[in-house]
């Protein structure tokens, strides 16, 4: 019996054809994306005559395999008895930058549904049609072919020889895979206690098709504890993928530790690491052309090859991997690793490749959604994160260069961004004397003026003149990404402007993006939010776009309060309070520190606060090591801070951080590595403007927006500063919190179980 394979028309089109042009660091393929309203649009002027939507299938044996294609032809056009087969795809770019050959699988597409209808009905010859339509000015832009029934054959079998290799490694893959799944054990003797629970939870979640929210102390094992049983779910065929999505690079790693553990004992997957582009880039100028990029110099000529070698070959294909396979292969690592992310069974990677509207994955389609699980780790970082990607910020000084850029060199360029730059002096003139102003309505004016300024920048930036291209590419892409948000503008956001001098900064900033996460996570099969901090449970489901019937589970700490000794300083921090404070506090970590030598993390709610600590500690001689974490430290540094503090040391050590940042999350310090956490302050973030709008903002919605803006995201920093140091059940140590509001029932009642046997100072 012939192995067997069901692809769908897209499917064998795509792989086939990975067309397209990487230019100056956007790909034109990527800008075709499906758009169904257009597609109905379009749909809509057929004539009477005329199908949409048509389900066509045919089968093909091919050496040892059997083929199932099938797919929805957009559009079956009857002229006179004679068939045209219609592709419909939206652009984001000019038409007149699409050509006939501008994106070879979409011809494909159409041939491949040719092949059907013609084997079907017995047809000699047909005309396939691709119908380009400009998503933002509805502009049509048709190619037609007209093809014999042995040309549209010949191309049908040549596709299906191409994509024979990659079939046969994903048929055998298949098999190994889940045979290894089936055998695999969890990969330790025993489970800790809780972790069981939350593994159930996970694989129900699968099973069901359900969202959950898990709520999962420290320590516990979260990342194996979710890892296991969405492998074991695809070894039962309810999952065909898995995305692990992460806010920072510490986690990504805790999850390529779970899959090499699982690797050695016995586990046969492919999961890929995609590491972002300025990190990867062999040339670190981030220009992606063939005139300086050897690696994107025939990119699509060569993928195909390099892909099929590191799935045949590794398991892990983690950054080294990618950059190893990537040189071998002259392939840009970062497209290399992000079309490798389509055919691996998991994908390690930021959040923002599935929730960004800017740089999500836009080949997922549908039904492969519908077999995938989306494990989203330390999820309350989601929220304020869900708010950068679906904000948008446009600022006066990038066109008013541009517009002395262009000025005698592109015309049209040269006069659009005059007019950009005219609409923010008006802007300007608006928002003064107060600095800010808040409008009721989109700016129509300037959404109009930005879509002009895409078309022309697009023609600019695909012509051979590049002397100009990092300035206007950064500003097309702020364009294009404010014409994207525009779309999304509703009562959830708010358009306001801020003068800095001679700047104006306009901005669609989103206040609540519990719809948008929900709306790019629908189509999955299951999401599992998961932190040791989902704490109130109801604010994170309320952020995070969850609904009444889903899931919450809360699993309890398996440590115990004796290996907490937490204490209470009643100290007011508040910012009018900050200079009395500075003395008690230097007091209080110098006999903590005397009095029990050892590794300690100082947090402190801004690098002002901590520098003032800083500078008034220093003023003493106290023997004591210091580090400070810096402002935008680079990996080497970071991990320098981390290896600072060592286990068993001959002195004392003091690390003086920030409440939110690299190492207050993520950050696994065992055993005698860290004895110590004292969180300075309630975290609150400063009170500022965009806060205030969202306080504003959930208040109106009958909620408490002072909670909702500042209480809940400042106590979740805290908790997971504290985090840090319970890791295992052996560890010990010390939790100092210095702040008199930490004695209001508002923030008792935010405090872990384990942390309320505390000692007043």
């Amino acid at each position: 019996m012939k192995n067997e394979m069901k692809i769908s028309v897209r499917t064998l089109a795509e792989y086939v054809y990975k067309s397209g042009s990487i230019v100056s660091g956007f790909r034109t393929a990527s800008s075709f994306t499906e758009g169904s309203r257009i597609h109905r649009e379009v749909q809509k002027t057929y004539n009477e005559q005329d199908l949409s939507e048509v389900y066509l299938k045919t089968e093909i044996e091919y050496e040892d395999l059997h083929f199932i294609i099938e797919g929805r032809c957009d559009g079956l056009l009857v002229n006179a008895g004679r068939i045209t087969i219609d592709e419909i795809k939206s652009t984001s770019l000019s038409l007149e930058l699409i050509n006939e050959d501008s994106n070879l699988a979409h011809w494909a597409q159409a041939e491949c549904y040719a092949y059907m209808y013609m084997e079907d009905n017995e047809l000699d010859c047909i005309d396939i049609q691709l119908t380009y339509v400009q998503k933002s000015s509805g502009e049509v832009k048709r190619f037609i072919r007209t093809r014999t029934y042995d040309q549209i054959r010949e191309a049908m079998l040549n596709m299906v020889s191409v994509f024979a290799p990659y079939a046969k490694w994903r048929l055998k893959h298949e098999l190994n895979r889940n045979q290894s799944i089936k055998a695999l054990a969890f990969p330790f003797a025993q489970y800790r206690k809780g972790q069981r629970q939350l593994a159930g939870s996970v694989y129900k979640t699968i099973q069901e098709k359900k969202t959950i929210f898990a709520s999962a102390p420290t320590g516990i094992g979260k990342t194996i504890s979710t890892l296991f049983p969405s492998v074991k779910a695809i070894g039962e065929e309810h999952l065909g993928k898995i995305f692990y999505l992460t806010a920072k690079t510490t986690t990504r790693q805790t999850a390529e530790e779970a899959f090499g553990q699982l690797f050695d004992h016995g586990l046969q997957m492919k999961a890929v690491t995609i590491t972002a582009k300025d990190k990867v880039c062999f040339t670190e100028q981030g220009i992606c052309n063939k005139d300086h990029c050897e690696f994107a110099d025939g990119y699509y000529d060569k993928i195909n090859d390099a892909i099929l070698d590191i799935l045949q070959n590794e398991n892990s294909l983690d950054r080294q991997c990618i950059e190893q396979y990537a040189l071998k292969h002259k392939v840009c690592p970062f497209e290399f690793s992000l079309d490798v992310a389509y055919e691996a069974d998991t994908v390690i990677c930021d959040y923002n490749y599935i929730f960004d509207p800017k740089v999500s994955l836009k080949r997922l389609f549908d039904d492969q959604k519908k077999e995938t699980v989306l494990l989203v780790d330390e999820a309350h970082n989601l929220v304020d994160r869900g708010r950068d990607m679906f904000s948008s910020t446009l600022e006066k000084t990038a066109f008013l260069q541009l517009k002395r850029d262009f000025k005698g060199k592109n015309e049209n360029l040269h006069r659009i961004c005059k007019q950009i730059n005219d609409c923010f002096i008006k802007i300007k003139k608006q928002a003064e004397p107060s600095k800010t102003m808040v409008y009721k309505e989109p700016l129509e004016e300037l959404n109009q003026l930005v879509l002009e300024f895409i078309d022309f920048a697009e023609k600019e930036l695909l012509s051979d003149r590049s002397e100009n291209s990092e300035q206007l590419l950064d500003t097309y892409f702020a364009a294009q990404n404010w014409q994207r948000i525009s779309k999304l503008f509703d009562d959830r956001f708010i358009l306001y402007a801020e003068v800095q001098r001679n700047e104006v900064i306009v901005k669609q900033f989103c206040l609540d993006p519990s719809y948008l996460i929900k709306q790019a996570g629908k189509s999955f099969r299951s999401r599992v939010f998961f932190s040791a901090t989902l704490s109130p449970i109801g604010y994170y489901r309320d952020m995070l776009g969850g609904d009444d019937d889903d899931y919450v589970v809360r699993i309890p700490s398996p440590f115990s309060k004796e290996q907490n000794q937490v204490m209470i300083q009643p100290l007011s921090t508040r910012y009018k309070d900050r200079e009395n404070s500075l003395e008690p506090i230097v007091k209080t970590l110098i006999e903590t520190i005397q009095s029990k030598p050892g590794n300690y993390l100082i947090f402190f709610p801004s690098y002002l606060y901590l520098n003032s600590v800083l500078e008034y500690w220093n003023q003493g001689n106290y023997g004591i090591r210091t580090i400070v974490q810096g402002t935008g430290m680079g990996d080497a540094e970071r991990e320098a801070f981390l290896e600072s503090f060592k286990p068993g040391g001959s002195g004392s050590l003091a690390g003086f951080a920030v409440l939110g940042g690299i190492f207050s999350e993520g950050v696994d310090l065992k055993g005698d590595r860290l004895n110590g956490v004292l969180v300075v302050g309630v975290g609150l973030p400063q009170i500022g403007f965009e806060r205030d709008l969202i306080k504003q903002h959930f208040s109106f919605e009958g909620k408490n927006g002072f909670d909702y803006a500042y209480v809940y995201p400042g106590m979740n920093k805290v908790l997971q500063a504290g985090g840090r140091l319970i890791r295992s059940e052996k560890d010990t140590g010390t939790i100092i919190l210095i702040d008199d509001r930490y004695l209001q029932n508002k923030y008792q009642n935010l405090l872990p179980d384990v942390w309320k046997s505390y000692t007043i100072l």
